[in-house]
């Protein structure tokens, strides 16, 4: 699986104490978390079970926009050929198996209709086909088997609308299937990696179900896998329709070096629909589109257009305040910044972020600057 990572260049909204977004795990902008679900009204792929599913105002990992989505499946979807559990998600291509047109029979004659001026292969190029095909089937023995799996984690922990969705497998297989996206669940903020080699694993037995694309999209994103999360998240779309992810959608062509598609992507009709939450996360991502092209003066216009202002404390409102603080420290407007990062810090109970330890580095560039 290639391993796209954007650039990850200043921060967010970083989390206090946390691996912040200044030389951290995730890019000035990055989409974050939102409590809206899907304009199919599922629940969110990880559920209930392990991290908390609610808004963070970036906790140094990239956030989620959107709930799961509800989406069709067929028993053993995940898996070449369908078929049970016990059925595993490798087979030689059937242009493999196929006996070459040209290749020797057992008594060393040219086969019919072959090349006879063709020597047979040596037996060490048969080994070496051999050896590869073992390791393919290997690497994907692995994929499918994913991590080892807490005895704790029953699959209980997913919320009904995403159990819903898995009942069309077959009772064994869903419940195997349950127990991987709970442990991405679990995992997906504090060993994002692991997450997403169980959601995986999930796929690998269900990938006819939207809520498991979604799942190892949401996965994918967090570990920096931007061009995966891009597809899984595509394929969630075309199976539900759901624009619930966009956000982070945007985010991952930033992440790939595609700022202008994030922009176009943030001004779908849809986005427009938005909850609160999952519109101010697409404003963060398409300020960061802005700033990615240099564009700072565009950025700093599109937050102002966002209730910055708002009386909410909720940390969406947070992550807003950030981003904005954080795009006028950028364009050099130092006493403008430091405002906002302490209405940031005024606002951030949780401490979220790190605006009270921004807002004091900037009050000594700024006291230097004015003794200057």
């Amino acid at each position: 699986m290639a391993d796209q990572r954007g650039r990850r260049d200043s921060g967010a909204a970083p989390r206090k104490g946390g691996s912040a977004r200044q030389g951290g795990s995730a890019r000035q902008g990055g989409a974050g978390r939102s409590n809206s679900s899907s304009s199919t009204g599922g629940g969110k792929p990880y559920g209930s079970g392990g991290k908390p599913t609610g808004s963070g105002a970036g906790s140094g990992g990239p956030r989620r926009t959107g709930g799961g989505k509800p989406g069709g499946g067929k028993p053993g979807g995940g898996k070449p050929g369908g078929g049970g559990e016990g059925r595993r998600p490798y087979s030689r291509d059937r242009d493999d198996r196929n006996e070459r047109s040209d290749r020797p029979d057992r008594r060393g004659k040219p086969a019919a209709g072959g090349d006879r001026s063709r020597a047979p292969r040596a037996a060490s190029d048969r080994d070496r086909d051999k050896n590869r095909e073992q390791r393919d089937r290997t690497a994907e023995q692995a994929v499918y088997d994913g991590p080892p799996l807490p005895e704790d984690i029953t699959g209980a922990e997913l919320s009904p609308s995403v159990r819903a969705h898995l009942k069309g497998l077959p009772e064994k297989l869903a419940a195997r299937v349950a127990r991987h996206l709970a442990a991405a669940g679990q995992l997906v903020d504090d060993d994002p990696e692991t997450a997403y080699q169980h959601a995986l694993a999930a796929k690998a037995r269900a990938s006819r179900i939207a809520v498991v694309r979604e799942a190892v999209g949401e996965a994918a994103y967090a570990a920096g896998h931007y061009a995966e999360a891009l597809s899984e998240l595509r394929a969630a779309k075309r199976m539900n329709g759901a624009t619930a992810y966009l956000p982070i959608m945007a985010d991952c062509h930033r992440a790939l070096g595609n700022p202008k598609r994030a922009l176009e992507l943030a001004k779908s009709p849809s986005v427009a629909k938005f909850a609160s939450p999952a519109r101010a996360e697409m404003v963060i991502v398409e300020a960061g589109a802005r700033r990615d092209l240099g564009q700072l003066d565009a950025a700093l216009r599109t937050l102002e257009v966002s209730p910055l202002n708002s009386k909410s404390r909720e940390p969406w409102v947070v992550r807003l305040r950030y981003a904005y603080a954080d795009t006028l420290e950028a364009a050099g407007r130092l006493n403008d910044a430091l405002t906002w990062f302490h209405k940031v810090n005024a606002i951030d109970a949780d401490e979220y972020t790190d605006a009270a330890e921004r807002a004091e580095s900037l009050e000594k560039r700024v006291d230097r600057n004015a003794a200057e």
